[in-house]
């Protein structure tokens, strides 16, 4: 089973987002967007993992302790870089809160290394292929984002089934911040 940690988004902030996806539809690339029931900040990606060690995760999850915060958007960008683009993303700040809690939910679980550094972010968009890469960034660079706030209450454990129409999410179980 393939698997992910991540705070869900309520039904606003993903309308929110979905739009700016539409909006950034005349960026000169090839783009497979996030379907807007998909939106979601990943605290920790996990992988391939057999049914009993889902169970261990889920144990070790629930020691997991952390205060509900608040966060908001603030930036556009991408991933790794200008040179080679990936991932368009909506940044999060402040972001230490955030990044407490990925560190919390990652010395939970340790044996499962990343890849790369965590940054707040919220993933919109992989890019495939790039056309024109200066007027692309020249439109990322433009992009403003409405600095809307939201609370991150909980985090979940989610399945996810990859299929010819993207990733299919479940959760698996949720996790209550204080």
């Amino acid at each position: 089973m393939r698997v992910f940690i991540g705070v869900d988004l309520s039904k606003e902030m993903k309308d929110y987002l979905f739009g700016l996806e539409r909006e950034l539809r005349v960026l000169p690339a090839k783009i497979k967007f996030v379907d807007k029931k998909s939106l979601h900040i990943t605290l920790k990606f996990l992988g391939e993992i057999s049914e009993d060690k889902l169970e261990e995760i889920k144990i070790k999850l629930k020691e997991v302790k952390s205060k509900k915060f608040k966060i908001k958007l603030n930036d556009t960008g991408i991933f790794p870089g200008e040179h080679f683009i990936k991932i368009i993303w909506v940044g999060l700040e402040p972001a230490k809160d955030l990044i407490e809690l990925h560190r919390k939910v990652d010395s939970e679980l340790m044996e499962f290394k990343e890849e790369f550094e965590f940054k707040a972010h919220l993933t919109l968009g992989r890019v495939k292929l790039v056309k024109d890469k200066i007027k692309f960034l020249e439109i990322i660079k433009k992009v403003k984002i409405k600095p809307i706030e939201f609370e991150i209450d909980s985090f979940k454990l989610f399945s996810s089934v990859l299929s010819k129409d993207g990733p299919q999410y479940t959760v698996l179980e949720n996790y209550i911040l204080d």
